[in-house]
């Protein structure tokens, strides 16, 4: 991906110099990241990423916030008429389909990444569910492609301050249709302080 030394690490040192800690975050499934406010890769701009897998092969995560513009029948007609979100998960492989949801109790093989939160899972099985109406769009995200970093990518771009690190909540996925343009703001809101300054940014900074 591409992405650029920021303001960020900068706005970061000006309001919380104290609080915020500058060495690496632990990086690992269940997490979110916020993309610096002034990234200027479309792929990532303003996105919020729920990271899924972490090891040494690399990390892997899905922008809950970029819409597709497609819908799952178009992908998956068999699904016809089921009215799930279709996202943007990232710019690795974009031909293929992946699912994050809430029924990880329905559907075999789901992997869990934090409280109320699963990710994949035995696909013959969620259509079945699907078409019976046990799982419904409120229960379910699908996304095109993925975002991917190698081993220590990720942590070289923390480094360059171009992510932030937050709590995952559950919320932020599911019952939450019609705020893709606000979540940025809202998951860098509710880490207080001079995040919530942060969260106030415009798109576009400039010094003049």
């Amino acid at each position: 991906m591409i992405l650029r030394n920021s303001l960020f690490t900068l706005i970061q040192y000006n309001l919380n110099c104290e609080q915020i800690d500058t060495m690496i975050p632990k990086i690992k499934p269940g997490k979110v990241l916020l993309a610096e406010p002034f990234m200027i890769d479309n792929n990532f701009k303003r996105a919020v990423v729920l990271l899924c897998d972490h090891n040494t092969e690399g990390t892997v995560g899905f922008i809950l916030n970029k819409e597709f513009h497609a819908k799952v029948e178009d992908i998956v007609p068999e699904l016809a008429g089921f009215d799930a979100p279709l996202y943007s998960g990232g710019p690795v492989q974009r031909d293929t389909l992946h699912y994050i949801h809430n029924v990880g109790g329905l559907i075999e093989d789901s992997q869990k990444v934090c409280d109320g939160v699963y990710w994949g899972g035995d696909f013959e099985k969620l259509i079945f569910l699907i078409q019976n109406k046990m799982v419904k769009p409120d229960n379910i995200m699908f996304f095109v492609g993925y975002t991917g970093w190698s081993p220590e990518q990720l942590g070289d771009e923390f480094k360059y301050g171009s992510w932030l690190m937050a709590d995952m909540d559950a919320n932020y996925i599911f019952h939450r249709r019609k705020m893709n343009k606000a979540l940025w703001t809202k998951v860098m809101s509710n880490k207080g302080d001079a995040f919530s300054v942060i969260a106030q940014l415009p798109d576009y900074f400039s010094w003049n």
